[in-house]
């Protein structure tokens, strides 16, 4: 047989209740769990606590944002971030398809504040609304499903060990690395000063992740498991290689080439190229666009499709 239930009438009826302060005739502890906690909130010295510790908060935030600010511009990220899913969608076509894409020029529009004016500055519009303007979603996204992708594959493979995951993402994190030193080197040398040119450039390296996953994805599909090598490997890589380096040809053109001829030059552009600027731009943009994009896609796509080669290396990594 069970107890009866407590009656009604008892002072710890309130307990837990927001509005428990309301209750007039409870005694002992039901209604003091309340008022003893809405005191310690009035009390001075815990009202200066909250504000000291708000204050260190506050403080702590301003620095970070500070020393970040140093290296990249936050407002200036959350511009490459600004996309939608129908962008998303239609980029991945555009990298994987770009053929018959037009225009290849980016959209802008004046600043509201000075839109009257005929000197108006014009700004770029964000990914979400210019399929042109590029972002720094899809190529993050693509990194880390590079690494899962390459360590599944390593798995289906018989290949997998605890190493394979960490040896991919330090390869992947390699070549964007030596990439960007490449890319910062370039703009150093082509004389190209603007932050906004530098972070387009960081933003279209990382397309190459995408042809690369389809590589990957299909080739292991045709090969049946047996990696990316054979015709089947090398066509696909060869089609998702030139896709890229067309992508990026014709989208650098109008990062490192700006068109001196354009009405509506945006802020901080480049207005003018100098012819022997010009020269070793275009140099620059065939290089990066062909053969820097081919070895980086090469390594990234490589995937050894012996099982007992890759065992064997793989036990003689975890031996070391």
């Amino acid at each position: 047989m069970r107890s009866p239930p407590p009656p009604q009438s008892q002072g710890n009826s309130n307990y837990g209740s927001p509005y428990g302060g309301q209750a007039g005739g409870g005694g002992g502890g039901g209604t003091s769990f309340v008022p003893g906690f809405g005191g310690f909130m009035n009390d001075p010295t815990a009202q200066m606590g909250y504000q000291v510790g708000k204050t260190a908060l506050n403080a702590g935030q301003e620095m970070f944002e500070q020393n970040v600010n140093r290296y990249v511009s936050i407002p200036a990220l959350k511009h490459y971030f600004n996309v939608s899913t129908p962008y998303v969608l239609r980029k991945l076509l555009l990298v994987l398809f770009p053929w018959r894409h037009r225009p290849w020029s980016r959209e802008q529009r004046p600043s509201t504040s000075s839109s009257a004016s005929p000197d108006a500055n014009y700004y770029f519009l964000p990914p979400r609304d210019d399929i042109n303007s590029p972002d720094m979603y899809i190529p993050v996204m693509a990194i880390v499903t590079y690494i899962l992708l390459s360590t599944l594959l390593a798995g289906l493979r018989g290949a997998f060990h605890p190493e394979v995951m960490g040896l991919t993402a330090t390869t992947a994190f390699v070549v964007v690395l030596l990439e960007i030193l490449g890319l910062k080197f370039g703009t150093y040398i082509l004389s190209i000063s603007n932050d906004s040119q530098l972070l387009d450039l960081v933003a279209y390296s990382g397309y190459k992740f995408v042809g690369v996953i389809v590589t990957l994805v299909i080739s292991e599909t045709l090969n049946r498991g047996q990696g990316t090598g054979g015709w089947a490997g090398w066509t696909i890589f060869t089609y998702t290689f030139s896709a890229n380096a067309f992508f990026l040809l014709r989208s650098l053109k109008y990062v490192l080439l700006p068109d001196s001829s354009s009405t509506h030059p945006a802020s901080g552009s480049m207005h003018t190229v100098a012819r022997s600027q010009r020269t070793r731009r275009t140099q620059f943009l065939f290089i990066y666009s062909y053969i820097v994009q081919f070895v980086f896609m090469w390594i990234l796509s490589r995937q050894d499709g012996n099982p007992t080669q890759a065992k064997a290396a793989a036990a003689k990594i975890v031996g070391a």
